[in-house]
């Protein structure tokens, strides 16, 4: 598994397939003609709290995504994790659990439309 650390990468995944959940959400996507690794980044905004509890958001969210990623990730897909508040107070085993339910939302298409979409769909009317 490998890790978004540019911009641009994150940026990509703003408009991708999304799946919210009380402690995450998480995004989605599939890389144009790249059968590589997954590629994981993880954000926690500073609506959050200060730099101790959205690192340990990160941290709590980071060994979840790594204990589920051997049967849940794909490869040739990149995931974006967005932390919540609510993922300092809940339990590892509640956040195990909202994880694996968004991977799947993203991957079997039962989600919310992106914001792409639907500008798409109004631009097409």
């Amino acid at each position: 598994m490998q890790k978004l650390r540019k911009r641009r990468d994150f940026l990509e995944l703003r408009d991708a397939r999304r799946a919210n959940a009380a402690t995450l959400t998480l995004q989605n996507r599939v890389r144009p003609a790249d059968q590589g690794e997954p590629r994981i980044g993880f954000t926690v905004t500073k609506k959050c709290g200060g730099a101790v509890q959205r690192n340990r958001i990160k941290r709590r969210l980071r060994e979840a995504v790594r204990l589920a990623a051997a049967l849940h990730l794909r490869p040739g897909q990149d995931y974006v994790v967005i932390g919540r508040r609510a993922a300092l107070g809940a339990s590892f085993a509640a956040i195990q659990d909202e994880l694996r339910t968004a991977l799947g939302r993203v991957h079997e298409g039962r989600l919310r439309p992106s914001r792409g979409a639907v500008a798409a769909d109004e631009a097409n009317r």
